[in-house]
This record gives C-alpha cells, structure tokens and sequence, in this order.
C-alpha cells in the first residue's frame, strides 16, 4: 500500500508527464491557491528534474475575491487588470505548459450578493479572453489537478472532523486519478485507449444529433456537420505533444449546434459556480438559446451566469459518461465541477471547443461560428446523467441508434 507522500508525488508526475507531457526544454506556468503550496512545489521539483528551464508560480487567495466582491465599490466591481493577462498570455502564447492547481471552498462567495459577483466574473471573462482563447483552442499543453483544501472536504464530508474528512477527500482524489497504484502513467495510459474506442465508435455514426430522456429531461441536441468527438487528450498546437487536459476525466464530448437545442433539460447534481451553489435547477432551450429556467438555490446566481453574454444562454459542449464510471461509483457529491462532471453526462454553457470541429483550430473562427460553434467569455458544466437516463442518436436520414440505456453505452 503506497504512503501518503508517494500518491501526492504520483498526482504531481500525472500532472506533469499526463496532464501537460511537460518536454525538456519547455517551462511550466504554475499556478494555484496558496493552500496547495505542497503539491506545487513536488511538481516544480519534478519539472525541473525533467528539464524544464523555469517553473513560473503564480499563488492565489480566495478570500481575496470575497473580501473585493464584499468591499469595493460597485463601479469598480467591473475592472480586471490587464498586465495579469499579459503576463499569463506571454507564457502560454510562447507554448509553456499551462498547470492549474484547483481546491476551492463551494460555499465560499456565497457570503457576496450573486450580482456583485457576477460583475466580477464577467470582467475576468472579458479581460482574460485571450488567454481563454489559447486554452479553448488547444494552442499550449494545460491541465487540472485538484488540492484536498479543508473547507472542500468540510463540504464533502461534513459529518467527520476536519482531519479526517482532509484524508477522506485526498483518498477520494488519489484514487479518481489513478495516482494510488504503483504504475499511475500506465494506468492513465490504458484508460485513454479505453475512451479513444468510445470516440471511434460515436465518430463511426456521424449523428446529426442526439435525443436525451430521463426525469425531467427531453432534450434534442442537433449536432455540427462538422462534429468530432474527443475524450481524453489532444494534440498542442504549439509542440504537437499529446496532453490530457484534466485530471481526472472519463468523459467522450463534442460540441452541439448552437442554434439546434430544443427541450428541456434538468442537472442531476448541485453546480458549484464561482463559489456559489446552484441547486435543483433546470434549462428550457428554444433554437439553441435558453428560454426559461428555474433553480430551487442559487436562481439569482444562475441568472448572473446566463446573463454574461448572448454565447453563454447556448451550449458548447456535450459529453457522455457511463454511470459506471469509478467516480460515480464512488457514491460522492464532490460539489467540484472538475469531479462531477466525471460521474454524469454533461452539458456545457458557453464557448465551444475549436477542437471539437473538424480541423477547427486551423480554420478561421468565423467559418466555425457558421457551422455552429457557440462564441461566449464562459464556458459552465453542468450534469444531466444518471441511471435512467436514455440517449438516442439520430443519423442524417432519420434512423435512430441507441447510444446509452440506463445511463450505460448502448453499443
């Protein structure tokens, strides 16, 4: 049984040798809350054993954007500072790899009002575009890696105290990403050829869409001509090396039509938006846009994030997740987008991946916006699946192909 010091040194080499395939030669853009200062600085030691030239850290505090969304004033809630986004865009345009350490407390800006928040978010949208363009388009290596935080465990464990529920979550975390085992980048490796053969599959049908049922949900999502499903990993543009952009994932995903959404859809699990909760709540589409919604917490918060801007009422993404996946079989509520979304099915709001298209990082924007690519500063998971949920596919000509059945591949 491996010690606690060797699983946190695996999740720092999975970050750096899975995540972003840090090269010799290439620096690291390291960045994360001042929590996690142990595990950045395991992987700092391991990038600069593996080459790299200069690991940049950038630490974050929280509690500083709630102290700001409490304090300032309201007409200075809508600035973002530039020279942060040059900074970080200089790294990332030159092709550094790009590591995010995440491990926020859920509730945290719930101490805010929603509206005060959501000026902020949407200014560090509208600042950090550029950057967020780099990392939709797959130009640099970049990956996510969770930090076991104890307010994150509090809320995932709130029964136990704080030191047990501490090492409840990190067991959870090692274990959803592989860095329990004696061999992590093998097991890693198996795992993306098991979700490359989903995509053969789901790419094989070219569906025009897909028909998804359960509880609450009656949702047609049409799909781009130029659809191509991804899982696991992708290619950089800037070295071509292969990356796998989050830590854990078990998703296959592509991009919907962003005019071509009818229904209704209902999440199946709490977001955790910024700090905030939204609970119980449910989407109505009419031609790709939402056209109504309610939310039994967190409605206000909902409405901040529909309202960012006109990209962010349509959807960017759909992935699917067998209900078998370890970690909805692990029976936890991570309140973490990062981990939920690797238990359910999910949609996105907001911007689409260009890699989603057919070459879409080599052709103009403009182009894929044509073909359907939804353009927004946000891009928000939220989840739909569980085990009753029924997804069809339908072919150009009209013949349905059922893809799941209780929440499992139908094929």
């Amino acid at each position: 049984m491996l010690s606690f010091d060797q699983k946190l040194d695996n999740l720092a080499t999975l970050a750096l040798r899975v995540g972003v395939n840090l090269q010799a030669g290439q620096r690291l853009l390291l960045i994360g809350p001042i929590e996690g200062a142990e595990l950045m600085r395991r992987i700092a030691a391991q990038a600069y054993d593996m080459g790299s030239p200069y690991v940049s850290v950038m630490y974050q505090d929280e509690r500083m954007s709630l102290i700001r969304a409490q304090r300032s004033p309201v007409h200075d809630l809508d600035t973002f500072p530039e020279g942060q986004r040059d900074l970080v865009y200089a790294m990332a345009e030159r092709g550094d790899a790009y590591l995010r350490v995440g491990g926020d407390d859920p509730d945290l800006m719930s101490a805010a009002d929603p509206q005060r928040v959501a000026t902020m978010v949407r200014a560090q949208r509208r600042v950090m575009r550029p950057v967020s363009d780099l990392v939709q388009r797959s130009h640099m290596p970049w990956t996510i890696v969770d930090y076991a935080v104890p307010a994150w465990a509090a809320k995932v464990f709130p029964d136990l105290p704080q030191d047990q529920a501490v090492q409840r979550l990190w067991d959870a975390i090692f274990e959803a990403c592989r860095a329990d085992v004696d061999d992590p980048v093998g097991a890693w490796q198996a795992h993306i050829e098991q979700l490359a053969r989903a995509t053969e599959v789901l790419n094989g049908h070219a569906f025009s869409a897909l028909h998804l049922r359960a509880p609450g949900t009656d949702l047609r999502v049409g799909l781009p001509d130029t659809h191509v499903w991804e899982s696991g990993g992708q290619h950089a543009g800037s070295n071509g090396a292969f990356f796998v952009a989050n830590l854990p994932t078990e998703e296959v995903f592509t991009a919907p039509h962003a005019s071509r959404v009818s229904g209704t859809v209902r999440a199946t699990k709490p977001l955790s938006y910024q700090g905030q909760l939204i609970d119980g709540f449910s989407l109505t589409f009419e031609d790709g846009a939402v056209v109504d919604y309610r939310a039994e917490r967190g409605e206000a918060v909902l409405e901040g994030l529909l309202e960012i801007d006109e990209g962010a009422r349509r959807l960017g993404e759909l992935a699917l997740v067998p209900h078998s996946s370890p970690i909805s079989q692990s029976g936890l509520l991570f309140y973490n987008t990062l981990f939920d979304e690797n238990a359910a099915c999910h949609l996105a709001l907001g911007r689409a991946y260009e890699t989603t298209f057919r070459d879409g990082t080599k052709r103009p924007l403009e182009t894929l916006v044509a073909e359907g690519f939804n353009q927004s500063l946000t891009h928000v998971d939220f989840m739909f699946g569980s085990s009753a949920l029924e997804i069809d596919g339908e072919k150009p000509g009209g013949t349905l192909v059922p893809v799941m059945r209780a929440g499992e591949w139908a094929f």
